[in-house]
């Protein structure tokens, strides 16, 4: 193949950044703006050993599950790499790619997986929006267009560029996010307010993020600057108000019967140019330093820099299955690593209070203010037992296990000696898991891994790490966390493998003379033995039989009969007086 080359190719595959996947010629084939089940012609532009790039020249036949996009923004903005996939061949494409990755990279030859779990409204479902602000420079509009821009961007970067798309709206975002960017943009037009521009180091406004608890109708605003105050920020604060308390209260749809109420404005302090989102220091503009949100029966408490789940409704599922996959009977200890702001741990606590002993729950996040919530929240709940470790859980868990030295005082509260786990949650950021951590988690032997995974690559890696050091993987269950998009959670359950359920054994047959046996005893003698003890007269037919069935080696004319002839099998009295013979003969 050669570069400028007119191919006809089936799309197999979507990539990572959503271009759909070919092949030819054994080269997996990248072509941006197809989707599975399409049929194009398309013209190589890039050939590298194992793989090509190509562009899109004509659709053969359209894949069934082709859609015209929903989104007015689709092909400018990075965020819907799924734009144009009906949501059924979405879920079929994530099911499928995940148990690809399982077979071909955790080397499982069957995997057993449960249907994926798919949202039956697949729209308005993020909690938390992140969205980059810019003022001035250049954009590329639909068409190709090159246009400059004076006004304030706020939405979503377009793919692979750090230009801002200006999204009026989002139909993935909650409502107040789409509001709050709007009085935001407003904001800046009237008070003259830039965005930060890293060439020259100046300017104020970077990020905008927004998070909604959906239980409560609580609202945080965070305010991403390059600078500790905003000028004329109460006009802000009260911008803001008044959008979000214009939102009407609806009869139906995701947000039926919720009231939403700006609760939270928050300044993060974020100078220069830094490739972190946010920085360390958050101030409280207006409100409190943090929201609250509930889910099944608990209250959790949302700080700026804490991790939770973008998706309310499918995380219900996704912890309602890890729970099931715990399989928790009251008092177990229950690991809760990268455990964020203890939603996961909290639930395995209250499972196991509700069956009569809370046990004991061990939580490692590597985000102090996560931790902080952490604890916080086992407060608002009612739950004592629940202890939560700042640090990395690959450096944290060998000090609680003995492997690497702590010399932090008993009083310490991040110190806690363990020495066994009945279960294990792991709920890693995309990189996975650090191979210390798993080493650690199989030294503590919990009965049960409950692994949730955002990325079904690193998932397949670290089961192929557990499952050839003690481990079985059971089963997995994908769940559409994030509809439209490339990426899928999952999560999987693995059982410890009990030695003596598994023996694996390696066995050199040429150590062994099986032959040698015939000499301890001839045919006659064996037969004397039998007749002398049991009376029974035997044939050496039987005997070469029983021998066989002993692993005896015998010459092939000894237990088999004429050609034709059916050949008699000894009965089972004369079995067990031979077998009694041999032993006596000490043949086995």
């Amino acid at each position: 193949m050669e570069k400028g080359q007119i191919l006809t190719i089936e799309i197999e595959d979507i990539g990572t950044e959503g271009q759909g996947i070919g092949k030819a010629d054994g080269l997996a084939v990248f072509v941006k703006g197809t989707v599975i089940g399409d049929v194009a012609k398309v013209e190589l532009t890039k050939l590298k050993k194992r793989y090509a790039f190509a562009r899109l020249i004509e659709l053969v036949e359209p894949s069934p599950y082709r859609e015209e996009p929903f989104c007015p923004y689709d092909k400018m903005c990075g965020g819907c790499s799924f734009g144009t996939t009906s949501y059924e061949g979405q879920l079929a494409l994530k099911e499928k790619q995940v148990r690809d990755r399982l077979v071909r990279l955790g080397g499982l030859e069957d995997p057993k997986m449960n249907p994926i779990i798919g949202m039956a409204e697949p729209w308005r479902y993020r909690n938390k929006a992140t969205m980059p602000v810019s003022t001035g420079g250049l954009i590329t509009k639909k068409g190709g267009i090159v246009e400059p821009v004076h006004e304030p961007r706020i939405g979503f970067y377009q793919a692979k560029t750090h230009d801002v798309v200006d999204c009026q709206d989002c139909l993935l975002q909650s409502e107040p996010a789409m509001v709050a960017a709007e009085a935001l943009r407003q904001f800046m037009i009237e008070d003259n307010i830039t965005s930060y521009d890293p060439r020259w180091d100046k300017g104020l406004m970077k990020h905008m993020i927004v998070k909604t608890a959906i239980g409560t109708g609580e609202v945080m605003v965070v305010l991403v600057i390059n600078g500790k105050g905003i000028p004329n920020g109460q006009k802000l604060v009260q911008m803001l108000d008044e959008a979000i308390y214009s939102i009407p209260v609806y009869d139906d749809g995701p947000f039926a019967g919720v009231e939403f109420n700006l609760e939270s404005v928050v300044i993060n302090v974020n100078k220069g140019d830094t490739k972190d989102i946010m920085g360390e220091e958050c101030i409280t503009l207006a409100g409190k330093p943090t929201i609250k949100e509930t889910i099944g029966g608990l209250t959790f408490e949302i700080s700026p820099l804490s991790f939770y789940q973008v998706n309310r409704e499918q995380m219900m599922q996704l912890y309602g299955k890890a729970l099931e996959y715990a399989d928790l009977k009251g008092g177990e200890t229950v690991l809760d690593l990268y455990c964020g702001v203890g939603t996961i741990g909290l639930f395995c606590a209250d499972e196991m209070r509700r069956k009569g002993d809370a046990g004991m729950v061990i939580g490692i996040e590597t985000i102090k203010g996560a931790v902080i919530d952490a604890n916080r929240n086992a407060v608002l709940n009612g739950i004592v037992n629940a202890r939560y470790v700042c640090g990395k859980a690959e450096d944290e868990m060998p000090k609680m296990v003995g492997l690497a030295p702590d010399d932090r005082p008993d009083d310490d509260p991040n110190k806690i000696m363990i020495d066994r786990a009945d279960v294990a949650i792991l709920d890693p950021p995309r990189a996975g898991c650090d191979e210390r951590l798993l080493e650690t988690v199989v030294k503590v032997g919990p009965e049960r891994i409950v692994y949730v995974s955002c990325d079904p690559a690193t998932l397949a890696r670290d089961i192929k790490y557990l499952t050839a050091n003690g481990y079985e993987f059971v089963e997995a269950t994908p769940v559409d966390m994030f509809p439209h998009s490339n990426h899928c959670e999952t999560v999987a359950l693995l059982s410890q493998r009990r030695p003596d359920e598994h023996i694996d054994i390696t066995i050199d047959l040429t150590e062994f003379d099986t032959t040698a046996a015939e000499l301890k005893a001839t045919y006659p003698e064996i037969k004397e033995y039998v007749l002398n003890k049991f009376g029974l007269k035997v044939s050496s037919l039987y005997i070469s039989q029983v021998k066989t069935k002993c692993g005896i080696i015998e010459r092939e004319n000894y237990n088999k009969g004429k050609a034709g002839h059916r050949v008699p099998q000894c009965p089972k009295e004369k079995e067990d007086a031979i077998m009694d013979a041999l032993k006596h003969f000490k043949m086995i």
